[in-house]
């Protein structure tokens, strides 16, 4: 895992806005996502005010992608991959044996497709690519911290 996330405040978060070269709603909310590890609610005014945005613009880009979280992440992230050639190697009974595993330490999500087809179901751990994965092989994984 990455280096634990900074404490919010606002002068920090006017600094790392105050960095990003060419300020556009996700460029900066990536920015504050990566230092903080989400973007609070509190983020918000201060991103519109840096990209001469509406908050409504910006809360709109917010919520449209995925990638950007709201909230504190879980201590771990696990994404199973449900591409068609990962599907019929046995994806998605990968899925639901992972979140029976990891009940509230991950959390588990769907991505369409990591490039990794020969070796399907694949399955990704804070970052590190699995291939052939079994609960067990993403268990293992979650338990050595990836």
């Amino acid at each position: 895992m990455s280096a634990a996330p900074e404490a919010w405040s606002v002068e920090r978060c006017e600094v790392v806005l105050s960095e990003v070269e060419e300020p556009s709603i996700l460029l900066s909310l990536q920015a504050v996502q990566g230092e903080f590890g989400h973007v609070p609610e509190k983020a918000v005014p201060l991103v519109a005010r840096a990209c001469n945005a509406s908050r409504a613009d910006v809360f709109g880009v917010l919520t449209f992608y995925r990638d950007l979280r709201q909230a504190p992440p879980p201590l771990q992230q696990v994404r199973v991959c449900m591409g068609e050639a990962c599907q019929a190697v046995g994806a998605r009974s990968l899925r639901e044996d992972v979140r029976l595993l990891a009940g509230d330490t991950c959390e588990v999500t769907d991505v369409f497709c990591l490039g990794n087809c020969a070796l399907g179901p694949s399955a990704v751990v804070d970052g590190r690519l699995l291939g052939r994965a079994t609960a067990a092989v993403v268990a293992r994984a979650v338990a050595n911290g990836s």
